[in-house]
């Protein structure tokens, strides 16, 4: 993902899509297959040792063995074909597989890289199908190579084929997405009392009017677009719309303009309810090291990966690259990164981070039991026990005591050598090996386990300490080490995720081990880094290379004494202002508008959406929470693909994201990706070969196909569901402010004495009430007197007693506990609840 296939690039230039009509050629060239009727038996074809090839009934065949685990363990192939460069050519054939299976048809380079000019993935069946495809050739070569690779399957099978043939002269294939209506809406929905706008595609250059329709048909709201001119992202002409003063709750709403009818769409408040839950769920079957149950995720269980089990060399004693390092390490769980079996610390970081972020946002809004994982019903909210899964991984991957580097966390571990799609984890035979330290893991490594320390500290005393112990590690070995930088060549069987400036890593960390402790040291590192005053509020939106922002936003949002913290507050502020302004000049409503979309974008729109909503979180002005439930239309169908980015949501949406496991169209026996999966969206760098083919010339919103072989559009990870996770559930907080204040003053630090004084500054009483509010880590209630006080983990609720039950217009009321803080700091709680509403 992100970088991970840059080192690729190089290999991969042109290539081709499943079977496409045949293909006319103007001017059509020689054949450049000999033999392709196989008239004259089956040379010059030739097969890899495991196969024998032989002509039965005028085609040549082959007996496929099982047991094979890459496709291009079985291939049978041709050699010495002519291409020239800027030639489109036309490669036909005809093929069956008893039973079928989906195989590779390659025309590439023969010798190491094995470039690749033409890939496809024909499905084959047993009464056989006939295939054309077209590419175009963009270097000369006289010695290319057609091949078919067939290996990968568990059992064996047969494959026959016929009337091959690659033709000069053809004319290039033009790839048309099917965009359904021109209407784009949010095909989930709206929120009665949220935005409603859509997108309209038109000729027309006047207003154009507009119908609102139930499910019956009835028009129950109409008016006029608003035309936009030509939007650059998409290269269309569009008007918007907005039917925001239309709040009714209903199923089967669309909107008609231009003599077009969107899809249909809910308006429901409860719209966004399993989103965060199908989000976070993604997380369990990404997990390493651990048996995946059928019984937890019907259709998607599945034996452990990775544990040392054959054919798997397991992650409980890897050995590092060559020259790297004299020892091995147990670095088994965590999450597998993407659609491969690569686990990398940065990657790592910023999911692990921005799950427990969530949590700390609204630490009641997250149950243990919620995502019916092995660990529910452990007494934990079950978003931490998924975050300690990939957090006791990062731990891992730490230099031990006593060897070179001691403190510092490796960069990665992954297979040697790149593997084939599909391939389930428990059955990838690849050696796995740590690749070298760098300053950016280690970095990681401080900063998410410095937040670990305090938001376990309520539930595991000894976790916690352990997290505070290997971030103050980690910290003290960057420092020894600021210039480690990760290998942007380092790229063989897994990303090589290279960043050469870890400035913004060093201030993430330092905050967070302020925030955790307290201490001068962290504090004094976050005055004097340029990341506290800068403007850090990329256009592009923040992602694992760039993490300054991940700082900021916890220092604005966890309770610190931090001298300038009023200037941190306006400064989220400032950049949501920022991102509000793109918004609302973008004709789709994204949050996110640079010329070219970067790999991932969809994982950028969301990282700005969550800078919106904490500006929400700081202010209180609906401007900003309308803004983030606005932002989420892109992604659930408002675009110009017309199609939802996260699987399960929306009449159309992507199902076959890049994935070794999740590969239902490559093998029908495996699941599409779960539900509440994200893809990567436009990728204005097409990367890959298919997007290569497909994608060539496209507006920055067109560079996306939802195929298993696009990784560089289409790839799904761990870090693209994070954010996903955390808007979404900013999206089910019901939101909206109370008529109260409340004023938290405490006396000492360990103990500690507290008065809460509540202030009603509304119109009307509160008859009975109760107060909710979290402590920074392990602080903990013990007597109390005015109020009835409980405590679960961090989260502390307060209830009226007696007279002290009913506040009147004007008036407050005062209670007073005493607790305990074991360590760190005991700043004043920040955000109180008043019968389930947010004071201020």
């Amino acid at each position: 993902m992100t970088r991970r296939r840059a080192a690729l690039l190089a290999l991969f230039t042109m290539v081709a899509l499943s079977p496409a009509p045949a293909a006319q050629a103007a001017d059509e060239g020689p054949e450049q297959i000999v033999n392709g009727t196989f008239d004259t038996g089956t040379a010059p074809w030739w097969g890899t040792g495991n196969v024998t090839l032989a002509v039965d009934d005028g085609r040549l065949c082959a007996d496929i063995p099982g047991g094979t685990t890459n496709p291009w363990d079985v291939i049978i192939g041709q050699n010495d074909l002519p291409l020239v460069a800027g030639e489109t050519y036309a490669y036909r054939f005809f093929a069956t597989a008893t039973p079928g299976r989906v195989g590779r048809a390659l025309i590439q380079l023969p010798v190491d890289p094995y470039t690749q000019y033409l890939a496809a993935a024909p499905e084959m069946s047993v009464s056989g199908n006939s295939y054309t495809y077209t590419f175009t050739a963009p270097v000369s070569l006289p010695d290319a190579q057609a091949v078919f690779q067939l290996g990968g399957s568990p059992e064996p099978w047969r494959f026959c084929m016929d009337d091959v043939s690659l033709k000069g002269g053809a004319e290039p294939e033009v790839y048309e997405p099917d965009t359904g209506p021109r209407v784009r809406v949010n095909m989930v929905g709206y929120l009665p009392t949220g935005p409603k706008k859509a997108t309209v595609v038109t000729e027309a250059t006047t207003p154009l009017d507009w119908q609102l329709k139930n499910a019956a048909g009835t028009t129950v709201a109409r008016g006029r677009t608003t035309p936009r001119g030509v939007d650059a992202s998409s290269g269309h002409n569009v008007h918007t719309l907005d039917f925001g003063t239309y709040r009714k709750p209903g199923k089967g709403y669309t909107v008609t303009a231009d003599g077009e009818t969107s899809r249909p769409f809910d308006i429901a408040a409860d719209l966004y309810a399993q989103l965060p839950t199908d989000a976070l769920k993604f997380y369990y079957t990404q997990r390493s090291g651990i048996e995946i149950l059928d019984s937890l995720r019907p259709g998607y269980g599945r034996p452990a990966g990775h544990v040392g089990v054959a054919p798997n060399q397991g992650d409980v004693s890897v050995p590092c690259q060559p020259g790297v390092c004299d020892y091995s390490l147990n670095v088994k769980g965590g999450w597998y990164d993407a659609g491969d079996h690569g686990k990398y610390v940065v990657n790592g970081g910023i999911s692990a981070f921005q799950l427990m972020a969530a949590y700390e946002r609204d630490k009641t809004a997250f149950k243990d039991g919620q995502l019916n994982i092995p660990e529910s019903g452990n007494g934990r909210p079950d978003i931490l026990d998924e975050a300690r899964w990939e957090q006791e991984f990062l731990l891992s991957m730490q230099v031990p005591d006593g060897k070179p580097d001691a403190g510092m966390a490796h960069h990665k571990i992954h297979d040697q050598n790149w593997t084939g799609l599909p391939l389930l984890p428990h059955l990838d035979p690849q050696l796995r090996e740590l690749h070298p330290t760098s300053t950016a893991a280690t970095l990681n490594l401080a900063a998410t386990s410095a937040q670990a320390a305090r938001l376990f500290a309520p539930y595991d005393a000894a976790f916690a300490a352990r997290n505070l112990t290997a971030a103050r590690k980690a910290w003290a070995a960057a420092k020894a080490n600021p210039e480690r930088y990760a290998d942007p060549t380092d790229g063989t069987g897994g990303g090589a995720y290279n960043d050469n400036d870890v400035s913004d890593e060093f201030y993430w960390a330092a905050a967070e081990l302020y925030l955790t402790t307290g201490e001068r040291e962290f504090k004094d590192f976050v005055l004097a880094s340029p990341h506290h005053t800068g403007d850090i509020w990329r256009d592009r939106g923040f992602d694992w290379g760039n993490t300054a922002q991940l700082g900021r936003l916890d220092l604005a949002t966890v309770p610190n004494a931090l001298p300038d913290r009023a200037r941190v507050r306006k400064s989220v502020v400032e950049g949501a202002e920022k991102y509000l302004a793109i918004q609302r000049a973008h004709p789709y409503g994204l949050a996110y508008d640079p010329p070219d979309f970067d790999w991932g974008s969809n994982n950028l729109v969301l990282n700005n959406l969550v800078v919106i909503a904490t500006a929400y979180d700081l202010t209180g002005q609906e401007k900003y929470r309308a803004a983030v439930r606005e932002g989420m239309d892109y992604l659930l169908g408002r675009n110009a693909l017309n199609q939802s980015y996260v699987t399960g949501y929306g009449e159309v949406a992507s199902k076959n994201q890049h994935s070794r496991w999740y590969a239902r169209q490559l093998d029908p026996a495996l699941p599409n990706p779960p539900r509440g999966t994200l893809s990567g969206g436009p990728n204005s760098s097409i990367q890959d070969p298919l997007a290569q083919r497909l994608l060539q010339g496209c507006a920055p919103q067109f560079c996306y196909v939802d195929d298993i072989e696009s990784w560089s559009t289409n790839e799904l990870t761990i870090n693209w569901n994070s954010p996903l996770a955390w808007v979404s559930a900013f999206l089910t907080d019901e939101g909206g402010r109370s008529d109260c204040r409340v004023r938290y003053t405490a006396f000492g630090s360990r103990p500690f004495t507290a008065q809460v004084v509540i202030e009603n500054t509304g119109r009307h009483s509160v008859d009975g009430w109760d107060l909710r509010w979290s402590f920074l880590s392990g602080q903990r209630v013990r007597d109390d007197w005015g109020a009835s006080l409980s405590q679960s983990g961090s989260v502390v609720t307060a209830k009226g007693l007696g007279a002290n039950s009913r506040i009147k217009p004007g008036k407050s009321v005062t209670f007073g506990f005493t607790g305990t803080n074991t360590s760190g700091p005991n700043p004043a709680p920040e955000v109180f609840h008043l019968n389930g509403a947010r004071c201020g």
